[in-house]
């Protein structure tokens, strides 16, 4: 079954705060920001953020790409759609996010291997996401955040790539838990600075395999993402 997955159009309206989240195996690691977000009558809600920045296991680091000069068909729709969030669960076309189903990816470079997270912003992503999301906060930007809703409160999370995990991640098509693999449902953020081209920072763990089944399971081949398989599975 879907989770609810989407995007939220908004300001971010406070300084991004690095929280540590601890798993069964690792420390995993998020930038939160308050979000001012518009909804349809003009009144405003505030949204939490929790955008993956990596952990602190050497074996799962995270793989990202932070992108200054990112192009893509989408963004212009992206600059017309209302403030808000906009529910794209079960949608399997763009602007719904598959790194391997669509051209998202197309011509933007290698995958970066994150630093191992120790709890401070200096090593990276953080320390260049930090200064992104600053940026756009003090420019008063439009942010866009891509992930699933908190299933109690407002906010977004899972902003990474949300299939080919294993283990208790693995999509049984049937259950509907809390954090599961699932197809045209990527986290991402993408930043408009005024510029023709937008910021975007798109993430996977090194622990997540591709190529995906219909579910987004590992198939028995599957190996870590690499430049290679983005778009892959597009059948272009």
């Amino acid at each position: 079954m879907n989770l609810t997955y989407g995007f939220v159009k908004c300001k971010i309206v406070s300084d991004p705060v690095l929280q540590s989240k601890r798993l069964r195996h690792e420390i995993q690691y998020h930038l939160h920001a308050s979000l001012k977000v518009t909804v349809s009558d003009g009144s405003a809600q505030q949204w939490d953020s929790a955008i993956n920045v990596g952990t602190n296991d050497s074996d799962d680091l995270l793989q990202y790409k932070l992108i200054f000069d990112f192009q893509h068909s989408m963004i212009a729709k992206r600059k017309s759609a209302d403030s808000g969030f906009t529910d794209l669960t079960g949608y399997t076309t763009l602007p719904a996010l598959d790194f391997l189903r669509s051209d998202l990816l197309s011509g933007t470079g290698n995958w970066r291997p994150s630093d191992i997270m120790d709890g401070s912003k200096q090593v990276e992503p953080v320390a260049s996401l930090l200064r992104l999301l600053l940026k756009a906060r003090d420019g008063n930007n439009d942010v866009y955040v891509f992930g699933r809703k908190y299933v109690d409160g407002l906010g977004i999370h899972d902003v990474h790539m949300n299939q080919g995990s294993g283990g208790s991640f693995l999509n049984n098509g049937e259950d509907n838990h809390n954090d599961h693999n699932d197809i045209w449902q990527e986290g991402a953020v993408l930043v408009d600075l005024g510029q023709p081209e937008f910021a975007a920072y798109f993430t996977a763990f090194t622990q997540q395999n591709v190529l995906t089944d219909g579910l987004g399971n590992p198939q028995p081949t599957s190996h870590p993402i690499s430049v290679s398989d983005d778009g892959s599975e597009s059948g272009g």
